[in-house]
């Protein structure tokens, strides 16, 4: 059994998704849009080309994400997205990179855990965590 995070973008997925590949080497696996899907003459002519479903990996996970529903807004609350690295240099690429235009709820620095650990919502609003554990 796996279990994968799925996460709803309010129709700006595709935008998100390329945002991953650039920044942490996401590379996506498979992508079906609304037109594309079995839905497709139920779908409003504004949601046809958006992301029904993708996953994609980020390292050896897996992430899944879509535009959500037509006229259903949701918001990612009460979880965050966790990367994890050994290198503290990486850790500070990552934080960079992901935090650019986004909220940054905790500046990466050193804890008494780790290294580096930092928490902010991308521009996406996606909740992250980056963590770079100190050494046993």
């Amino acid at each position: 059994m796996k279990m994968n995070p799925y996460i709803n973008l309010n129709g700006n997925c595709a935008e998100a998704i390329q945002f991953y590949e650039r920044t942490i080497g996401a590379k996506t696996l498979f992508k079906m849009t609304y037109a594309e899907s079995p839905m497709a003459d139920q779908t409003p002519p504004d949601w046809k080309n958006k992301i029904m479903h993708t996953s994609v990996s980020i390292g050896d996970q897996i992430l899944m994400a879509s535009d959500g529903q037509p006229n259903k807004p949701s918001e990612i609350k009460g979880c965050s997205l966790s990367l994890s690295t050994s290198d503290p240099v990486e850790a500070e690429r990552i934080f960079k990179a992901l935090s650019e235009k986004g909220t940054i709820h905790m500046p990466l620095q050193e804890t008494f855990w780790a290294q580096r650990f930092a928490m902010f919502v991308d521009q996406f609003g996606v909740p992250w965590m980056v963590n770079c554990e100190k050494p046993m």
